[in-house]
């Protein structure tokens, strides 16, 4: 009987050394791939989107303004990071993509409702309310804190995205009872966090001035007919605004960068000797003017002519809307209304302020675009039996720089709005109101970057509406259907291999 043999070994020392090279080559090849890849990421950065809910690839004037940030920046989401509802995600994701442009942008989340240690030092650091120097404030809720360094601004999150109201999808044919829920229709992030940044690499913000004295509303008001909205819009666009009236020997400040006059009653000759002295030094004025001067004229009328405004004696009432409101759809193309293309305004019995047309038109005059249109089912109170047509409602002014003249103040701009209530405290927040107030202001302020080109973002929703027999099909499809054939097919698999 021939004894066993022995067994020969699985490897020898060749196979071994066969082997262990096959590796190291696999491996070195592997890291030449990771390698060149990491090289060409660096030096052709470019993002792919799988859909266009993913997409947040930043504006060009965004681009350059991060460009010129050199300072660390620090971004803290004071969030809850759990709520679907607060569009979280979507801010990260904007706000990661301006970290991808400039590395000295950091970003942060603390969840204050799973965090509570490190959100009261956030609180501390920030004088939140809530914190212990404030323990009768309300908590915070949903802010985004831009610091760098030196100074701070905090945006609150339910300021960045705009809402309507709308009725809610009725899911039983017979429910009588309407259920109204807040829709999402604009997202406005880019703007605003990029208004954000450029206001804090500013050494100082810019100083508007709101008329007060001769009867207009103040900015302290907060009911119907007052501003204290329209101020703290102006504040969130890093713009210092203070009272200033024209009385006796006050003037318009050297360091006024802006003018604002909202629903004016009569003017004095003083205030508006002032005021035109003001505009032909090069300054920039907001007028906001409303019906209720239509048979008391302010006394800007005048001044506004001599640049080529024609403030009519009558307001508009369009057929298409309620007897007190036009709603604004339609604009021309200019800087301040172009990012409003996809949005609207909701005026109150506007005034029409036209260009006015000159038979001779003076030298060097200034160039006037009108903005913003009712409809075409329009007319004016004062004239019912004409036939409907589209009114201007307001007017951009901009005196073109003149060669060899220099004013103190720059150039002259202007915008003349035919409605005041529309920017106060009921109105702003209808359609896009509250965002004209940042590319009116931006636009007289030469802060074109930030409205060339940066508008709202449009928020799309998916809602599936499912009757209750597909919602119980749903379910059997989910919990039964799909479990049972994962396990027939496994109870199929160990049949073959038993056999």
């Amino acid at each position: 009987m021939n004894s066993p043999t022995k067994n020969s070994a699985s490897f020898s020392p060749g196979q071994r050394w066969k082997i262990a090279l096959d590796v190291l080559l696999r491996t070195l090849l592997l890291l030449a791939v990771v390698g060149m890849l990491n090289f060409l990421g660096a030096r052709f950065h470019h993002r792919l989107y799988l859909s266009s809910q993913t997409n947040v690839t930043l504006h060009p004037p965004t681009l350059a303004v991060l460009r010129t940030v050199t300072n660390q920046f620090t971004v803290t989401l004071y969030y809850d990071t759990h709520d679907p509802g607060n569009f979280y995600q979507t801010i990260v994701a904007l706000l990661n993509e301006y970290h991808a442009a400039n590395q000295k942008i950091s970003v942060r989340t603390v969840d204050y409702l799973h965090n509570p240690g490190e959100a009261e030092k956030i609180k501390e650091q920030y004088h939140l309310p809530g914190s212990t120097d404030s323990p009768n404030a309300p908590p915070s809720k949903d802010l985004i804190i831009f610091d760098n360094g030196k100074r701070s601004i905090t945006i609150p999150g339910d300021s960045i995205v705009r809402y309507k109201i709308t009725r809610a999808p009725v899911e039983d044919p017979n429910q009588k009872d309407l259920e109204l829920r807040r829709k999402p229709v604009a997202f406005n992030g880019e703007v605003m966090f990029t208004s954000k940044i450029l206001a804090l690499t500013s050494e100082q913000p810019f100083k508007a001035c709101f008329l007060q004295g001769d009867g207009e509303s103040s900015l302290s008001q907060t009911d119907d007919y007052g501003f204290a909205k329209f101020g703290l819009a102006l504040a969130q666009n890093y713009i210092s605004v203070q009272n200033l009236e024209l009385t006796g020997d006050h003037f318009v400040p050297a360091d006024c960068s802006l003018l604002i006059i909202a629903a004016p009653s009569v003017l004095s000759e003083s205030a508006v000797q002032k005021i035109d002295k003001y505009l032909m030094e090069g300054g920039r004025l907001l007028a906001l003017l409303n019906f209720a001067s239509v048979n008391r004229p302010t006394g800007l009328e005048p001044i506004l002519k001599k640049w080529g405004v024609n403030v009519m004696p009558d307001f508009v009432k369009d057929r298409d809307n309620s007897a007190e409101s036009v709603i604004v759809r339609k604009f021309a193309g200019h800087p301040v209304v172009n990012a409003l293309s996809q949005l609207k305004l909701q005026m109150v019995r506007p005034r029409c302020i036209a260009k006015l047309e000159w038979a001779k038109p003076p030298a060097n005059a200034p160039q006037v675009d009108e903005l913003a249109f009712s409809s075409e089912n329009s007319i004016l109170v004062g004239d019912p039996a004409a036939p409907p047509r589209s009114f201007p409602l307001i007017v951009a002014v901009e005196q073109k720089p003149v060669a060899g003249v220099a004013n103190p103040r720059g150039n002259t701009r202007m915008i003349i709005a035919g409605d005041s209530l529309f920017l106060g405290n009921t109105v702003i927040e209808a359609g896009g109101n509250r965002d004209f107030v940042s590319y009116a202001a931006n636009w007289l302020l030469d802060r074109e970057q930030l409205i060339a080109g940066i508008g709202p973002r449009s928020v799309t929703e998916f809602r599936l509406v499912l009757s209750d027999f597909e919602q119980r099909e749903l379910s059997w499809l989910l919990l039964g259907a799909l479990p049972g054939t994962v396990l027939m097919v496994g109870w199929l698999v160990w049949l073959v291999r038993r056999k």
